[in-house]
Order: structure tokens, then C-alpha cells, then sequence
């Protein structure tokens, strides 16, 4: 039983290389599919704005022409030139339950990091971190949101057995979102709007928000800018995730913290759980998932946190507290019952224990890895 390993190079190939989970994943009620026009948007080297400082190179392994595996690796030159240091990231990686397929499929990417010269290959990553990152270490009968990567128990075990030492963790938090907002968080809250001339953007439709879309992605680039392997997004990149996201933001379920001079300092946006109305499109928007996402758009009483930060002006201020006060607020009014948090990185302190002042139950673990190669 030989494994062939094959480049992606054409369109036709990317659309194999993109369907490949569906057959891995067939019957397991926990994988959320992606949707096949997203992830063509993303690995396309003509779409993704990213590429125009990345590179990367896509292979699957085969055995008996069979597709076994999969796996994409990328060099983000603007990261290797902010970080100083030289690091080639993997992703997209699926394979079977055989570890001479993973050995295989790391391999390509091991290989072409030494061609390049790379010191270092981690992930999982993508080509920013608008995309999907992380491996699940922890939850693996736990349902995650659609911005988030779902793999079998199997997978960290491989990479650990093929050198990947495990670095950072990612946890995301369960929670009652329809719990009151203590008295005191209001208090302070009140205290910090009026002490730093502060408001409270209130929107009737996602269209009254997109005039704010690249002050929003400015904020956001400013507040992760020192996270791992974090690069600012481009102008470029900006106008495309402005374009492709906010347009269909739900404005109950987002909050923006203005300053006097109409700038934003912090900011939080969650949206309806979305990770069975994926599962019944399939991967497919047309003729039917694009139904089941309209449904699930218009009818929920679950939640998924996808986006939060503060300026780092902003820092040490009480800020935070104020766009999570906001949401739950909302989530209250709506008549959500439960939320999910967006992943934050467990180094990340000041992230993670703003959720001490709730009532939560961790959820799901992921991590990401890392081999020296010289």
C-alpha cells in the first residue's frame, strides 16, 4: 500500500482538495463544513488578498487514487519581516488514521520550508487571523462555531509523534447568556462613559454599521497587534472582509465604543449560531443552504461571539466591560439562552479572566504547534 502525494496546481484540483473533509468527516455530528465558495475564495492565489504577500503551496495524499489527507502550507512574509523570524505555517490539514499519511503529508511542507529557508514550522494557521486556526486538543463531543476548526482526537497525537512540540493553547468559554449583568460592572461601566466622554453605538441595520467598517478593522489591527504571529491587515484586505462580512452582521448583537472624536475603541461582535444551518447546507449556499442559514439568521435563541478588543490606548480602563455588558444586555432582551465566546489565546490574560465575572464552563481547547527545523 504505497501513499502518492500529489501538488494542487489547477482550480479543478483546489475543489478536491476543498471537498476532501466532506468524505472524512461523513457521519460525524460534530464537524461543521464550511461553505465551498468561502474556502474557494480563501486557497484561490487570484482571490485572497493575502496572497499578495504570501505564499503557498497546497498537497494531497493518495492511496489507490483514493484521497487520504490534505494539507496547505504558507509563508507570510509581512509576519516573518514583523516577528524576525522565519516560519513557514501549516494548514488545512486532514488525513486519515495513519500516520504514515500525516508523515507523508508533513514532509511536503518540511520540505519546502528547507528549500526556502525556514527555521520553523507551526500552526495550524491560515494566510491571517481572519482565518480559521488551531487544533482541538479538548472537546472533541462538543459542536464548535463555523469560525472555528473541528479535527478527530487522533490528529494532535500524530503531529506530536512527528515532532510538533505543543506551544500555545486557545480556549473558548460555554456560558448562560441570558445571566444579569452585576451591579457593579454597571456602575463602573457608567462611571468609565462619563469619566472618558465615551458612547454606545446604536444601530437599526447592519447597513447603518458598514459606513464604520474600516474604522472597525483599524481597531481591530491595533488591539491584536502584539499577539502571536499577528500581522495588521491592508487596506486591501480591509475592503474585502468589510465587503464579505459586515454586510449581514446582526446590529442587536454588536457593540462599538465611540470616543468623542467618533473614533472606535473597543469593540464586540457575536451572531446567531450558525453550525447546524451548515451542516444542512452541506458546504453548498445554492439551492438550499443559503434557506437554512436565512432560518437560522432569523430564529435563535443560541449565540456565537466571534470578534472582541479594546484599543491599546484604551487598555486598563474598564473598556471591555463595557461592550460585554452592552451584548449581554441584548442577549437578554432577544431571549438567548447560551453563548459561546470566540477563542482567545490562554497567554492572552486580560482576555480570558474578563470571563471570571460570569458564569461559564470551559468549552473547547485548541492548540497550536511548532518544529524547529535548524
Amino acid at each position: 500500500m504505497s501513499i502518492t502525494i500529489k501538488e494542487i496546481k489547477t482550480k479543478s484540483e483546489l475543489k478536491n482538495f476543498i471537498k476532501f473533509p466532506f468524505s472524512l468527516f461523513k457521519g460525524n455530528k460534530y464537524w461543521v463544513p464550511p461553505l465551498n465558495s468561502d474556502e474557494m475564495q480563501t486557497l484561490r492565489w487570484d482571490k485572497n488578498p493575502a496572497f499578495d504577500y504570501c505564499e503557498a503551496r497546497y498537497w494531497m495524499a493518495y492511496i489507490d487514487k483514493k484521497p487520504v489527507g490534505r494539507i496547505a502550507a504558507i509563508i507570510n512574509h509581512r509576519a516573518n519581516e514583523k516577528w524576525n523570524y522565519k516560519h513557514m505555517r501549516f494548514g488545512w490539514v486532514d488525513f486519515i488514521e495513519d500516520i504514515e499519511v500525516a508523515r507523508a503529508l508533513f514532509n511536503e511542507v518540511e520540505n519546502w520550508a528547507s528549500e526556502k529557508s525556514m527555521d520553523v514550522i507551526d500552526g495550524p494557521f491560515g494566510f491571517t487571523d481572519m482565518d480559521n486556526e488551531g487544533m482541538l486538543v479538548d472537546g472533541f463531543d462538543k459542536m464548535p462555531t463555523i469560525v472555528n476548526i473541528y479535527n478527530y482526537p487522533y490528529y494532535p497525537k500524530f503531529v506530536e509523534e512527528l515532532g510538533y512540540v505543543r506551544q500555545d493553547d486557545w480556549i473558548q468559554f460555554k456560558f448562560n447568556a441570558s445571566q444579569p449583568v452585576p451591579e457593579k460592572m454597571e456602575r463602573l461601566n457608567k462611571l468609565i462613559l462619563e469619566k472618558y466622554n465615551l458612547r454606545i453605538g446604536k444601530f437599526k441595520s447592519a447597513k447603518e454599521i458598514l459606513p464604520y467598517g474600516r474604522k472597525f478593522f483599524q481597531t481591530l489591527n491595533k488591539s491584536f497587534v502584539n499577539l502571536y504571529g499577528f500581522v495588521e491587515l491592508t487596506d486591501k484586505e480591509i475592503d474585502h472582509y468589510v465587503k464579505t462580512y459586515l454586510s449581514f452582521i446582526q446590529p442587536d448583537l454588536v457593540c462599538l465604543v465611540f470616543d468623542e472624536h467618533d473614533d472606535i475603541v473597543a469593540f464586540g461582535i457575536s451572531m446567531p449560531t450558525l453550525s447546524r444551518a451548515y451542516q444542512k447546507a452541506k458546504g453548498k449556499l445554492f439551492p438550499f443552504g443559503f434557506f437554512h442559514i436565512l432560518k437560522a439568521l432569523k430564529s435563535y435563541n443560541e449565540i456565537d461571539l466571534y470578534l472582541n478588543g479594546v484599543h491599546p490606548d484604551w487598555r486598563k480602563k474598564g473598556v471591555a466591560s463595557i461592550y460585554y455588558a452592552e451584548m449581554n444586555k441584548a442577549y437578554i432582551r432577544l431571549g438567548i439562552k447560551t453563548a459561546i465566546s470566540n477563542q482567545q489565546l490562554v497567554s492572552n490574560h486580560d482576555a480570558v479572566a474578563m470571563w471570571n465575572n460570569y458564569e461559564n464552563e470551559p468549552y473547547l481547547r485548541r492548540s497550536f504547534f511548532m518544529k524547529q527545523l535548524q
